[in-house]
């Protein structure tokens, strides 16, 4: 059985949890084995069980080589206690599996974890907020008004006081958006490019957007110094100084600016115990437990890191902003750490980057609910913070403009034409701005013309108009608006084409004029001799 990429989706702890157990099945040697004078068929010992899964799980993609020895063996507790093993004696349930030479065999079958299957559904599109939609007790004046799609006839519609068609038009204003309104904006367009990043139908079954605070969004995007690091309001919530003297001093080590030079050996391994033994008391990862199921969605991602990065990067602006400062301070930390050469082992055993990944991986990310894969998936994922934490734990600055903009457009003032398909629903308005120069020249360039194309394109081809009627109207519209009639028409002879002149017919020829006049007849002379 080869094994397969568990892309981004709902469930996807469980569905991993499932394709390994199958793997391991299908691939573990089973053979005779002799314990106590007696012989068992088809068994295999926890060493070899340890040899097999490791291995599978360092060549899975969905795992990869950080795999350790000691992660393989806590994963084979847990299935001596779900059943997927069982003792040569059938007993299982406790986590007591070590790696020695005990017999284990499979069960006749081994569970599998169901999960609700996705019910069929169209797809579903974050919805943004309708600024037509009054809340209670807000007068009708002062509603905004959406945007609406502008096609040719609109146009013609909306241009055609330049052909003398309608006289008047008027101006509508939006109101001043508050600041609710803005931060609803935010996290409408956030969750809406991150379930386009994931490839979801909906977020609804990753994340419960109810618990997402639009406050926290915009936060993280503007509350921030020159590093990029999160600014708080409540000065209470900060990390205590002696940690983040502590921090600094492994981050900078040998150039400890805080604290005083070591003064015995093994000063650096006792600071690291103080910074695991401080982070790791906190009730909750610094990944709240309801953003759980996004951020191990996100790791269906890492085979394409690009769209990876983007998809941690947008999750983690949804952070409350106190975890998001010190997810930043501790990611930036384990990243120096495991690169600086300068700084003794903190373990004789273990790697050093090896020891980190193990030491605040439970704290970044884990499930309320205890699940199997728990230490496997938040290794996966707090490695690849580890490697990519510069540009995972900046703002996505393409996401921040397009949503700026689009607040933007959403304050501009727009000309509403007597005729057009949204005066209906519009009250008057009471009041106007008056907008600058620049920014009026501004909305006339960016305005598009293929519309006003399609408006011409109309009047030529209209075949119920005279030519007359024809010519005049091209004439005003070509004095309106000279660009895109210049491209309709680049030269005199292409406008020449549409009225082309009309030749004079001669009248009939008469059969009698082809006629000579009569003529006498006249004797000829015979050739005949």
């Amino acid at each position: 059985m080869e094994p397969r990429l568990v892309g981004p989706g709902p469930y996807r702890a469980t569905r991993l949890w499932n394709e390994i157990i199958e793997l391991f099945r299908a691939g573990m040697p089973l053979r005779k084995h002799r314990c106590r004078f007696k012989s068992y068929e088809r068994c295999f010992k926890a060493s070899e069980a340890v040899d097999c899964l490791h291995e599978l799980l360092g060549s899975n993609q969905n795992f990869g080589p950080e795999v350790t020895r000691d992660q393989t063996v806590k994963l084979l507790k847990k299935f001596l206690k779900n059943h997927v093993i069982e003792d040569i004696k059938g007993r299982w349930g406790k986590e007591d599996f070590e790696d020695d030479g005990h017999l284990y065999r499979f069960p006749p079958s081994s569970p599998l974890k169901s999960y609700p299957k996705k019910p069929s559904c169209g797809k579903e599109v974050i919805k943004f907020p309708d600024w037509n939609e009054p809340k209670a007790g807000t007068s009708q004046e002062y509603i905004p008004v959406k945007s609406i799609t502008m096609n040719s006839e609109m146009w013609y519609k909306r241009h055609s006081i330049a052909i003398g068609e309608v006289p008047a038009c008027k101006l509508v204003f939006h109101r001043e958006l508050t600041q609710t309104n803005i931060e609803e904006i935010w996290k409408s367009m956030t969750l809406s490019r991150l379930q386009k990043v994931l490839g979801l139908d909906s977020l609804d079954e990753v994340l419960d957007t109810k618990l997402v605070n639009s406050k926290h969004i915009v936060q993280n995007v503007y509350n921030v110094n020159k590093q990029g690091i999160v600014t708080l309001e409540d000065k209470s919530k900060e990390l205590p100084h002696w940690i983040l003297s502590a921090m600094k001093c492994l981050a900078n080590w040998p150039s400890c600016s805080d604290l005083k030079q070591p003064t015995y050996s093994g000063f650096e391994r006792d600071v690291f115990k103080t910074i695991v033994d401080y982070f790791g008391q906190m009730k909750e990862p610094l990944l709240p437990f309801h953003f759980f199921d996004i951020f191990v969605s996100v790791l269906g991602l890492l085979q394409k890191p690009s769209k990876a990065v983007e998809a941690l990067q947008i999750s983690c602006l949804l952070l409350p902003p106190e975890n998001r400062k010190r997810l930043q301070l501790l990611v930036r930390m384990m990243a120096r750490i495991s690169l600086n050469q300068d700084l003794p082992p903190l373990s004789e055993s273990v790697r050093t980057r090896t020891l980190i990944v193990q030491a605040f991986s439970r704290c970044i990310l884990c499930s309320k609910d205890e699940i199997d894969l728990d230490e496997l998936l938040a290794s996966k994922l707090v490695s690849f913070l580890m490697d990519n934490y510069q540009e995972i734990l900046s703002v996505p600055s393409a996401l921040k403009s397009s949503i700026e903009d689009h607040v933007v457009h959403l304050q501009r003032v727009q000309i509403k034409y007597a005729g057009a398909d949204s005066d209906a629903t519009l009250p008057p308005p009471s009041f106007c701005h008056q907008i600058s120069t620049d920014e009026f020249e501004y909305q006339r360039a960016t305005g598009s013309q293929e519309p006003l194309a399609a408006l011409l394109e109309e009047i030529v081809m209209n075949k119920e108009i005279s030519v007359k009627d024809k010519k005049k109207k091209l004439k005003q519209f070509q004095k309106s608006y000279p660009e895109v009639y210049r491209v309709r028409f680049p030269t005199p002879e292409t406008e020449a084409m549409l009225f082309p002149e009309k030749t004079k017919q001669k009248p009939p020829i008469l059969m009698w004029a082809l006629k000579k006049p009569f003529q006498p007849f006249h004797r000829t002379r015979s050739f005949r001799m």
